[in-house]
């Protein structure tokens, strides 16, 4: 059965502004703002931010660690911890405004970019947005294929040994995953998606304590690698431009695998009014970067002591192990199902955006806002548009393209860490902090903040511009849309 409507303009937001103006924020079934009332606490908001930071990031924390050493690579990896909870703090305090406490609520990271920094600063936010959102979908591809081909090599190594040549396609793997997102993308919105976010968290996890628990195997076996303070030694692992490059690029790998910033606001979001959002959010901020700290620490250290100084850039498909096969296949499959469900939850905010500006300026196209409500077997009812089925099929195409001619795991995620590090998680909070707390220029508050700011910056273009040497160095040895 078929039927036919169209979408008529969204009026949550008028609607919920006039309910508060109107004198309904003492409904019980309400918030302040008119919207229905929240339920988040302290233990949820833990949950999410924990959920949202442990992802595919850790896979390669013990290739950065491997290249920084003993006594930098821990060093660094705090640091960035400590960074990130502290602009987080800052963040949490810029839900409302112009008061942290009392003021009107920012449902997007965006919003409050523009109530507090104004329309300029709210552009150039979304634009680093959705370049971080773009790249984490190209890297998601890439990394998704690799891990399907990860299965089927373990398989060839198991039947036919180690020294086997096992190849698999990771451009045959790409199309297979982008069909699967073509159709998921078709899902409306993020409403519809809840059930694929709690299977992606879980799968995340699963894979991490997979990838630890090999590594704490492999120590316990009594196989020792080398491993030096300094990391990869200039003249038996690398040479001394490598050395520098490569210690360059993980810090990009590390930045990525606390990127985070992007949903704090929209997690801030979940929580009850009282007691307040912005002191609750702290200290969800703390324990989930202090837990995700410690499981980074011990994959990236496990992970280093395991493999020394050749830790491969992704522990479970660079076949750092190969037994118990069956294992290693279920920690690639759990790669390939977190990655399938984050896809979409990085997607479906450039969907949206993209779909409101077209409709706000066509209005009255018919092919725009047509939707067709089809009954799937088994599924119910299924919302069909024309706009969304060739548009999003277009992106979903184009990311996988991109992720063929690109298909560089450490390389990619190096540069959408070092990218979007220095922006989203220190730069507007930073600045939105010092526009709240009126500070004035030149005093220690404003000058310290602003040498962070700084550092940070130098950082990113430095992880950066590993990335990118990393990125041109694969390009020059591979041919592109190759069938192994």
């Amino acid at each position: 059965m078929v039927t036919e409507r169209h979408q008529q303009p969204a009026a949550g937001k008028v609607a919920a502004f006039n309910l508060a103006e109107a004198g309904f924020g003492d409904r019980p079934d309400l918030d302040d703002d008119g919207r229905e009332r929240r339920t988040g606490t302290l233990v949820t908001a833990s949950a999410h931010i924990i959920t949202a930071v442990i992802g595919s990031g850790v896979l390669s924390l013990a290739w950065a660690i491997a290249q920084l050493g003993w006594v930098i690579g821990p060093v660094v990896l705090v640091a960035f911890s400590v960074i990130t909870w502290f602009c987080s703090s800052l963040l949490a305090d810029c839900y409302r405004a112009p008061d942290p406490v009392h003021g009107k609520r920012n449902y997007t990271y965006g919003q409050a970019v523009r109530a507090y920094l104004g329309v300029s600063k709210y552009r150039l936010c979304s634009l680093a947005q959705y370049i971080n959102l773009v790249g984490v979908t190209i890297g998601y591809t890439i990394t998704t294929a690799i891990s399907m081909g990860a299965i089927k090599r373990s398989n060839c190594f198991h039947r036919n040994g180690h020294s086997a040549d096992c190849e698999a396609s990771n451009t045959t793997n790409m199309i297979i995953f982008a069909g699967i997102q073509i159709l998921l993308s078709q899902l409306p919105n993020f409403h519809k998606l809840w059930w694929l976010s709690i299977v992606a968290a879980v799968m995340s996890l699963a894979y991490s304590s997979i990838g630890l628990g090999l590594s704490i195997a492999k120590i316990a076996g009594g196989v020792h690698a080398r491993t030096t303070l300094t990391g990869a030694t200039v003249g038996v692992d690398v040479s001394a431009t490598e050395k520098i490059w490569k210690t360059f690029q993980s810090l990009g790998d590390i930045a990525f695998a606390y990127s985070y910033s992007n949903v704090l606001i929209e997690i801030q979001d979940t929580l009850r009014s009282s007691p307040p959002e912005n002191a609750v959010m702290k200290k969800a901020s703390f324990i989930g970067v202090s837990t995700t700290t410690m499981f980074y620490m011990l994959c990236g250290v496990l992970g280093y002591a395991a493999f020394g100084n050749q830790a491969p850039g992704n522990f479970l498909t660079g076949f750092g192990f190969y037994d118990p096969f069956w294992l290693i296949d279920v920690g690639n499959v759990c790669i390939a199902v977190h990655l399938i469900g984050a896809y979409q939850v990085f997607c479906q905010p450039i969907y949206q955006f993209v779909e409101a500006s077209a409709r706000g300026r066509w209005p009255d196209s018919g092919f725009l806002n047509a939707e067709r409500v089809v009954r799937v077997p088994l599924a119910g009812d299924f919302p069909l548009s024309p706009f969304r089925l060739v548009w999003r099929t277009a992106y979903v195409v184009l990311t996988a393209l991109v992720a063929m001619i690109f298909p560089f795991f450490n390389d990619f995620l190096g540069l959408i860490g070092a990218v979007s590090f220095w922006p989203l998680t220190v730069y507007f909070p930073v600045q939105m902090y010092m526009a709240q707390a009126k500070t004035r220029r030149f005093s220690p508050t404003w000058t310290w903040m602003n040498v962070l700011s700084f550092s940070c910056l130098v950082v990113s273009l430095l992880a950066a511009a590993g990335s990118v040497q990393g990125l041109v160095k694969d390009l020059k040895g591979y041919k592109p849309f190759k069938v192994s």
